[in-house]
């Protein structure tokens, strides 16, 4: 698939990329390596993974990351419950057993990165949050990311079937270790222009009224100048775009309380709730950054 042809496939998934992104996601395809996207949260990391799945026909496999990610949830794990039924089937003489028949494929669990590289097509694999998880789950990546295979002490080491295209996101809340990265291409995904966001509103929610859509993307656009705990992202900007055309509004409110009402899709904590009052919401209604200050076009 030509870088274009991807672009295209990306929009009719939903997804308006634009050029550099679409390139850095391109060459990463043609190159058989893994990319990893850094950005803040809500800027569509986790659904850009999703619809190059869906661009591509392929299958999702997303492996979410937390803190005490582990190799048993991450990769694989044995199924001791069948393992012990196997146990005792072989006591009563119901068969015959041998240690090594305990630890055959059949006994092995998939988790997220082996369901991967065992899968019978190709699929997108989604290493999502990965600053979440700690440092040393990094270390057992390299060997997946670098050699695509798993290696399974009891069985060996297990090649991809069909090697995965690989997306990795941050938030960027530690740093990453230079070993990840150099194995990796990069893009770091910014919030989107007041043109581009725009656009991907009006793509997902056509039934929106033209001058709602508009307002309401400039209003989020200014908003994210504040000094917020947690700045709006676009499933933010949509959730509030949707609310306020269920509310039955053609264009955005002019009335500060009335606007402040609906407030919740868009800040998410107590301390940003607080900042933002009637007043500071007529002032960003009026399009200005401060009292008596006119914001710059």
């Amino acid at each position: 698939m030509e870088e274009a042809a991807l672009r295209e496939a990306l929009h009719r998934a939903g997804y308006l990329a634009d050029e550099a992104l679409a390139t850095t996601l391109w060459l990463a395809g043609e190159l058989g390596r893994p990319l990893l996207v850094e950005g803040d949260a809500g800027v569509g990391k986790t659904a850009l993974a999703a619809a190059l799945a869906r661009a591509q026909g392929r299958r999702l496999v997303r492996l979410q990351c937390h803190e005490g990610l582990d190799l048993a949830q991450a990769a694989y794990e044995w199924n001791y419950g069948r393992q012990l039924l196997a146990i005792r089937l072989s006591e009563t003489g119901a068969s015959a057993l041998r240690e090594a028949d305990l630890f055959a494929r059949e006994y092995l669990l998939e988790r997220p990165l082996l369901q991967a590289l065992t899968s019978e097509a190709p699929v997108v694999l989604l290493i999502d949050e990965l600053d979440r998880a700690d440092e040393a789950f990094e270390a057992f990546l390299l060997e997946v990311l670098a050699e695509d295979q798993i290696t399974v002490p009891e069985l060996g080491t297990i090649r991809a079937r069909h090697v995965p295209q690989v997306l990795l996101t941050s938030n960027g809340t530690r740093e990453l270790s230079d070993a990840l990265r150099r194995r990796c291409l990069y893009h770091w995904l910014d919030y989107p222009s007041l043109a581009r966001e725009i656009a991907i509103v009006r793509t997902t929610l056509p039934q929106a009224e033209g001058a709602l859509v508009e307002q309401a993307v400039a209003f989020v656009q200014r908003l994210r100048r504040e000094d917020l705990a947690k700045k709006p992202g676009i499933a933010e900007t949509l959730d509030w775009v949707r609310a306020l055309h269920r509310l039955g509004h053609a264009a955005l409110p002019d009335e500060a309380a009335l606007l402040a009402g609906t407030l919740a899709c868009l800040l998410k904590t107590r301390e940003d709730r607080f900042q933002l009052g009637e007043e500071r919401v007529r002032q960003l209604i009026e399009g200005r950054r401060s009292v008596g200050v006119a914001e710059k076009a």
